[in-house]
């Protein structure tokens, strides 16, 4: 029977996000890392979608309780996923990003953060080859009038505004990046998850359950430190709002380092520098900019549009509110898929891989 650490590597690579294999075979060291054999045996037969233990006990032939138990450990280890869905306690199975990686942060040591920074350039360099893009950028100081719609999808706000339950986590990829010795000086605890049910995060806690007030709060110190916001790239189903810095984020670095275009959509705005107002001091480009898509000539700066990936950083720290975020012409705009499930059909595609539910 082939290994399975291998199987699971296939199962994970067979999803639309992605797992692909090495000549090094890192990426089945890593697995070794976080799973056991018995519960790398257990991943394998985990659904995509979501399922209750009972469906799941139904479906294996085993006792409830038993799995049950099994279950609440892979959970509290980041092995596989779990919420509450009206009223349910479901599990599924997550892929490696975003999903198992990001929820190793509480298990994160200098020997996973080893393995995980040898993988990265050829994970973020096969995944980042396929649309649609992983997360999309959703500025928050954008300018609203009269004469254009703002989407749902692009108010963090707004979606926050409707969610129920809140959690903040500590930034996985400043915490790998730490213990490799490079400390990270933009804050630690960004990473927000949300969700529409109430108590969807008191069963499993994978950072510090938090209030709407305390995550709207933490989302604008973000803000107010030149961090990047990114979502998943879908329409309808936010459930998490990353604030990355460009020195540690795998999703920034994929795209600036790893010839990765679609890890990350740009929000539909382009920065503006109103000449008139500027004093030349230079944060916008030499302390803000996390794609350096604005250059000095001259006495001026200005910014490179086909770089600008619209985030707002040099926005916020404009001292002298000389930078303004533009709406792009609805021509040059980029829909997201409608939910989770329609990115995953034209992930599939594009990958040429199928979707396996079970």
């Amino acid at each position: 029977m082939t290994d399975v650490y291998k199987r699971l590597a296939e199962r994970l690579d067979s999803l639309p996000n992605g797992f692909p294999a090495t000549e090094s075979g890192v990426e089945l060291r890593i697995l070794k890392k976080i799973f056991s054999h018995e519960e790398a045996e257990m991943a394998l037969k985990v659904n995509l979608m979501p399922e209750t233990a009972a469906a799941m006990a139904q479906r294996l032939g085993l006792p409830v309780a038993e799995l049950e138990a099994t279950l609440a450990t892979m959970v509290k280890k980041g092995q596989i996923g779990s919420t509450n869905l009206k009223g349910q306690q479901v599990y599924m199975l997550f892929p490696f990003v975003f999903g198992i990686f990001e929820f190793q942060q509480p298990r994160m040591d200098k020997e996973l953060a080893e393995l995980t920074e040898e993988y990265a350039p050829h994970l973020m360099g096969t995944l980042g080859k396929f649309a649609p893009e992983f997360m999309r950028v959703v500025p928050l100081n954008i300018k609203i009038d009269a004469e254009h719609q703002v989407y749902p999808y692009e108010d963090l706000r707004d979606v926050m505004s409707r969610a129920k339950s809140f959690q903040v986590m500590d930034c996985i990829c400043k915490k790998e990046h730490g213990l490799l010795g490079h400390e990270c000086a933009y804050p630690l605890e960004v990473c927000l998850a949300f969700a529409g049910s109430e108590g969807a995060f008191d069963k499993y806690r994978m950072g510090r359950v938090i209030s709407r007030e305390e995550a709207l709060e933490i989302l604008k110190k973000a803000d107010e430190a030149g961090l990047v916001h990114m979502t998943y790239n879908v329409q309808k189903g936010q459930m998490f709002v990353c604030n990355c810095c460009p020195c540690c984020c795998g999703v920034l670095r994929g795209v600036k380092n790893f010839n990765a275009p679609h890890l990350m959509a740009k929000s539909n705005y382009i920065a503006f520098i109103d000449q008139d107002a500027c004093v030349e001091c230079g944060t916008c480009a030499e302390e803000r900019c996390p794609v350096a898509a604005i250059e000095q000539t001259g006495n001026e700066y200005a910014v490179k549009p086909e770089r600008c990936i619209g985030c707002g950083a040099c926005v916020s720290g404009c001292s002298t509110s000389a930078i303004t975020l533009l709406r792009k012409p609805e021509s040059q705009h980029e829909t997201p898929p409608a939910h989770l499930f329609d990115w995953y059909i034209k992930r599939a595609q594009n990958r040429g891989t199928s979707i396996i539910i079970s």
